[in-house]
């Protein structure tokens, strides 16, 4: 793996001791790390750092990691990010409440370096899957969308083309120069609208593109 390759872990520590310590094993063992002191630090890093994993204490001031994770797995952008809370807590309530706003993992401090390494793994793993069954997931809905915009702008299509023939026809006898030439624009123009129906119907791998700083658009050849 080479360092651009780094899966990326974000450490929520407020003692910083066990911060510098966890930094340096996921360092150590070839993740990119960034550490925040609490929660509200945490959300502000996810701005410009988009990690896979997030290991995250529980009781840290500002904002703890139970808040954390509430606001992350509330939000469409970060919710895949498998969430890890590192806790003194033993109850099984407290991991009760963990789970009900949406933690993925737990481990109890103090951590053994080899189980952690081993759930983040995991973690990883799981992100990667996860991420992967969205996309293609998000691939399937626009080849529907685009096969469905296709057949709807087919079936008009075909009668636009029938009555711009039987127009045609009726005046042909007093067809001017000027009427062939706007026929020709029409059938030019409905040309362009078939050749994209078709191209809207045989949608396989939809490439997505910038179009304007607010917007996208598919890709077609």
């Amino acid at each position: 793996m080479t360092e651009k390759e780094k899966d990326k872990i974000l450490v929520v520590e407020d003692e910083r001791d066990t911060r510098y310590i966890l930094e340096k094993l996921l360092t150590k063992n070839n993740f990119e790390v960034l550490t925040a002191n609490n929660g509200q630090e945490a959300l502000a890093a996810l701005e410009t750092f988009q990690p896979k994993v997030i290991l995250a204490d529980w009781t840290m001031p500002v904002m703890d990691g139970l808040e954390l994770c509430n606001r992350i797995k509330g939000n469409e952008k970060y919710k895949l990010i498998y969430y890890i809370i590192l806790t003194a807590r033993t109850s099984l309530r407290d991991r009760v409440t963990g789970l009900d706003v949406g933690a993925d993992d737990f481990l109890m401090k103090p951590i053994e370096n080899q189980e952690l390494i081993a759930r983040i793994k995991s973690g990883i793993r799981i992100f990667n899957l996860q991420r992967e069954l969205k996309s293609i997931e998000h691939t399937k809905a626009i080849i529907e969308l685009a096969c469905t915009i296709g057949h709807k702008i087919n079936n008009p299509l075909s009668s636009l083309k029938l009555a711009v023939n039987d127009l045609k026809e009726n005046v042909s006898d007093k067809a001017t120069e000027q009427t062939e030439e706007d026929f020709q624009i029409i059938q030019q123009a409905m040309e362009r609208i078939q050749t994209f129906v078709q191209q809207l119907t045989r949608l396989e791998n939809p490439e997505i593109i910038d179009y304007t700083d607010q917007s996208k658009m598919i890709k077609f050849d």
